[in-house]
């Protein structure tokens, strides 16, 4: 072989070669503020196996639980400044970065599952990962599991709205959970966590919500009997990434971890569903509470008088929103 053949196949072979070794140096370190086995955890661990799957291992996630790298409240600034590749971060977190991201925590904006996944899958989905890319930088990679809130109390089932007439609901001191409360004829009591199993064990409350393992953890069933399933708030925990990470990626690279992502998000969906079902099951076959599961025509209409409230008080960008999602349901 000649000089120059040599030369030429030398050159060619590093050039191979530092191009693998620049593919197996992507390195996405993913942030959360919770512990490893939590749900971010959990969440993050599917995302990390499917992501060096569909990179063929060219893109090296880690994940760094526990504030690690940064807060949730800094997360979201951090993708901006590009010093974070990638953050969990629970969808009303990141409100007072992009106050659009709000509109997840308006009492039955998703009306039930379906309803969610035309939104999350379709145009309206499409539009808020846009906006929120062109307004911010940051990219919305999966929405990630809804994990909704539970109503009990110690009165009476509840088999329609009628039933929620005067009886007084523990709430955070927060305002569209009491504005809600309160349309559904209820009478909300705003407390501090650290006053509300005292309150529901004395019957200063008779009733509150919450997500449905904390009603088990707490044991609440012991003096709530009634389990109703509303589902009237629901809790996000998305996946972000920093521009500055995404374009490291290859054009292949940045489809193959969003599809990733949504896979994961998928996957992690379908098990905290199943999860939650279990959890119910247990309450009423182990804690001995009765469930009723009502009709939820009435409690949707009187929960959009509580969006368009709230949507007005906000302007017409987050109108227009609230109603693409309501028209979703359609």
């Amino acid at each position: 072989m000649s000089f120059h053949l040599k030369t030429a196949a030398t050159f060619a072979a590093l050039a191979m070669t530092a191009t693998s070794v620049t593919a197996q140096d992507i390195t996405m370190n993913v942030g959360f503020g919770a512990p490893e086995d939590s749900l971010y955890g959990r969440f993050g661990a599917i995302f990390e196996e499917l992501a060096e799957e569909y990179t063929g291992g060219s893109v090296d996630v880690r994940l760094r639980c526990c504030n690690q790298i940064a807060t949730e409240d800094e997360g979201f600034r951090a993708m901006q400044l590009g010093t974070v590749d990638g953050f969990f971060i629970t969808a009303n977190n990141v409100s007072p970065h992009w106050p659009l991201m709000d509109v997840t925590v308006l009492p039955y904006i998703f009306q039930d599952t379906s309803h969610m996944a035309r939104v999350i899958d379709g145009e309206v989905g499409d539009f808020i990962r846009a906006q929120l890319l062109e307004d911010t930088g940051v990219h919305l990679l999966s929405f990630g599991p809804a994990l909704y809130r539970d109503f009990y109390n110690s009165v009476r089932p509840v088999e329609t709205m009628a039933d929620m007439e005067g009886l007084r609901i523990r709430t955070p001191n927060n305002a569209v959970m009491l504005a809600t409360f309160e349309a559904f004829g209820a009478n909300p009591v705003p407390l501090a966590w650290s006053e509300t199993p005292t309150a529901l064990q004395t019957g200063t409350v008779d009733g509150g919500d919450n997500g449905t393992s904390f009603i088990r953890d707490m044991s609440f069933y012991e003096f709530m009997p009634n389990l109703v399933i509303l589902e009237h708030f629901v809790a996000m925990a998305p996946l972000f990434a920093s521009s500055s990470f995404m374009e490291r990626l290859s054009e292949e690279q940045r489809e193959q971890i969003m599809r990733a992502a949504v896979d994961a998000g998928n996957r992690f969906s379908e098990e905290v569903r199943t999860e939650t079902e279990e959890v119910r099951a247990w309450l009423v076959e182990e804690g001995g509470m009765t469930r009723t599961d009502p009709d939820r025509a009435d409690f949707i209409a009187a929960a959009q008088v509580v969006q368009q409230e709230v949507a007005a008080e906000r302007g017409q960008e987050f109108v227009d929103l609230v109603n693409m999602i309501n028209a979703a349901a359609e």
